[in-house]
């Protein structure tokens, strides 16, 4: 089996051509990105007005319960559903693209509510004090605060789409699937698991991209990468700050026997 996945990662037949492993990665990140902006665009507003303002809490749960549906089953029901009304390569791309984004709607939603839920109600309070209306408060304290969970929500629903867009391949769709699907039905094995290599490596290469961005973006007081200012005691011990606030000291060259 490692031999003929070797061959088969070394045939250049299989890195050129509409069928190239190239041509279906494009293919596998633009139905991905398709999804997310689709997903994100419902989910994060959603998310924040529910987060902000407490409100239809009921919509998370609701959302959360579409992880309980089979993708598969979901996939091949709303194909046969929108069939006769969609024609050309739409009646296999849309089905597709729509069960991708109910999937990826709640881990979105579950990120962004979170995140601005987990907010510190005293920072809420501070910003009122300080004159700011409720989108303000929003959209300078509590989006920036939740933007950890936010993007992990991303991160997450990134990665169930990239495996999950594989079975897709099944109504027709193209895309890595196409090598899972095509291997299984010819029986070549070496294709099927060269294919889920590949969805593997694009899979991890997409969440470090989602880290890189998550650690470009959050602000370093939220993620512990600034250090606690130190000053000096007049003994001349080095004094932290701890995160309760309390003043560590420590010993300096007047304690040194």
């Amino acid at each position: 089996m490692i031999q003929g996945i070797v061959a088969w990662f070394g045939d250049p037949a299989n890195w050129s051509g509409p069928s190239g492993v190239p041509q279906r990665v494009l293919e596998h990140l633009e139905y991905t990105g398709i999804t997310l902006v689709i997903a994100a665009a419902i989910a994060i507003p959603l998310g924040l007005l529910v987060g902000h303002t407490g409100r239809v809490r009921s919509a998370v749960s609701v959302a959360n319960s579409l992880r309980a549906v089979p993708s598969l089953g979901l996939l091949f029901a709303i194909a046969l559903w929108l069939g006769p009304f969609i024609h050309g390569g739409l009646a296999f791309s849309v089905p597709s693209i729509i069960v991708l984004v109910l999937l990826a709607i709640p881990p979105i939603l579950s990120g962004t509510y979170s995140g601005v839920d987990s907010v510190d109600p005293a920072a809420r309070d501070a910003a009122i004090g300080m004159g700011m209306r409720g989108r303000q408060v929003l959209g300078r304290v509590e989006l920036p605060i939740a933007l950890p969970l936010l993007l992990s929500g991303l991160r997450s629903a990134a990665l169930q789409v990239i495996a999950t867009a594989t079975i897709a391949a099944a109504v027709g769709l193209g895309g890595l699937g196409r090598y899972l699907i095509d291997g299984l039905a010819n029986r070549d094995y070496n294709a099927m698991a060269s294919g889920a290599i590949v969805v593997a490596v694009l899979a991890l290469l997409v969440d470090l991209l989602f880290a890189g961005v998550e650690r470009l973006v959050v602000s370093p007081g939220l993620t512990g990468r600034v250090e606690r200012p130190r000053r000096r005691r007049g003994d001349g011990a080095a004094v932290e700050t701890a995160p309760d606030g309390r003043a560590i000291a420590t010993p300096g060259a007047a304690d040194t026997p």
